[in-house]
């Protein structure tokens, strides 16, 4: 567990902000109040028009709320924000209408970048009871910080993740599906967590999280209770879904969507053939099945298929298997547009995801129980959802949906009787 040891002489005397921090925060301070006047000011203005009975104004200025702490990237800053006396109604409810400023909420005491913070300083290993220490000093204030805080996060989060887990899918078409089961470990129970992981790419080339569950160990009876899950809510089948040969996703897949096209991830089964070699072999494998993955159409990565059997296929016939058994799965991506055969050939955007959930729960020794576990692993994919990038050639996923024909990873215009068999 990461913790912070504050030194007590610090806690009880904190010392002098030193002068740069001091002028950043006068700053802060002072433009915030004038943002905050002006948006008052402008507010009033809107409505000076509009006068009652009495002939005086409806909407007009009304001193200051209480003094409060708010804290932001430039550490705690006091903020005095104007009143607004507003008279008017609203025609529909009957109920007096109040100014809401966008500036600064009602109740607010932290911004939003120092709310992102915490559930990430939290996911990435820091204890809930070092935020005090940690973060009081580097703010300049501990107000709003602490323990409980994190704990009634965690609480959202969970309540966020169930709400996720029932949204409308019938909006949303996701034309290809990657699909893993990430085990993460919880501490003070016998058994792994099994995380069901799917991510799509929609029809506009933006990749977003599908479904987040848990199972047991990755069973067919868990995945089809995903997979019927997300077709109950209007799921429409991919055209492609691409994970680990080993999954019981598979024969979900082909209960819930039989018409949903199968493609291997290379990246577990390039760690399946190698475990099937000796170490010695490893280095001319590796050079082997790249040349099949990285071949320039689906012809030649056949022929480099039949070259990886030649070269292996007496001493070892099992890692050859491996290939050979799930080669039309493992060449599916070569059907597909060129621009996207780098992302159709792993399941690495859920593996480059799930790294930071294994940080997190390596360095907590578990998150604690199933629901956290879960919970966690949704708020971490959340974060980094907005960082994600579209596909290559983001325009060519719709084309791929409406049922355009590849061929070499080339759009054919107009397809003949004479296109090569394997185009999809």
């Amino acid at each position: 567990m990461l913790t912070v040891v504050p030194d007590p002489a610090d806690r009880d005397n904190p010392g002098p902000s030193s002068l740069i921090d001091e002028i950043v925060r006068q700053g802060a301070r002072r433009m915030l109040a004038e943002a905050l006047a002006a948006e008052v000011d402008a507010y009033i203005a809107q409505f000076a028009a509009e006068r009652g009975e009495d002939g005086r104004r409806l909407v007009v200025r009304n001193g200051y709320h209480q003094s409060r702490e708010v804290l932001t990237s430039a550490g705690s800053v006091e903020v005095t924000v104007p009143r607004v006396n507003d008279k008017r109604t609203d025609a529909a409810t009957g109920e007096r209408c109040r100014f809401a400023s966008a500036i600064l909420p009602p109740w607010a005491r932290k911004t939003p970048k120092i709310t992102e913070v915490l559930p990430l300083l939290y996911l990435h290993g820091l204890s809930s009871g070092d935020f005090v220490p940690a973060l009081g000093q580097f703010l300049g204030s501990s107000a709003g910080l602490s323990g409980p805080v994190i704990t009634r996060l965690t609480e959202t989060w969970r309540a966020e993740q169930r709400a996720f887990a029932e949204r409308d899918l019938s909006g949303v078409d996701y034309v290809y599906l990657w699909a893993d089961g990430i085990h993460v470990n919880i501490r003070l129970e016998e058994h792994k967590l099994c995380l069901l992981v799917m991510i799509g790419v929609r029809a506009d080339g933006r990749k977003e999280l599908i479904a987040l569950a848990d199972g047991y160990r990755e069973s067919t009876e868990s995945w089809a209770d995903l997979l019927r899950g997300c077709a109950r809510r209007g799921m429409r089948a991919p055209v492609l879904a691409v994970g680990d040969g080993a999954l019981g996703f598979w024969n979900g897949l082909r209960e819930v969507f039989p018409q949903a096209r199968e493609g291997r991830c290379w990246f577990h089964k390039t760690a399946n053939v190698l475990a099937a070699l000796p170490r010695s072999a490893h280095p001319g494998a590796k050079k082997a099945l790249a040349e099949i993955w990285g071949a320039k159409d689906k012809t030649c990565a056949r022929a480099a298929v039949k070259a990886f059997e030649a070269a292996y296929g007496a001493k070892f016939p099992k890692a050859v298997a491996k290939i050979t058994d799930d080669a039309e799965e493992l060449l599916a991506f070569y059907d597909y547009p060129a621009e996207h055969w780098v992302h159709l050939r792993t399941t690495n955007p859920i593996e480059s995801t799930f790294a930071t959930v294994r940080h997190r729960t390596k360095v907590t020794k578990g998150p604690g129980s199933r629901a956290a576990g879960l919970a966690m692993a949704f708020k971490l994919i959340e974060s980094a959802q907005d960082r994600w990038r579209a596909v290559n050639a983001p325009h060519l996923v719709a084309l791929v949906r409406a049922g355009a024909t590849f061929v070499n990873g080339k759009l054919i215009e107009r397809p003949t009787k004479d296109a090569p068999p394997e185009a999809a």
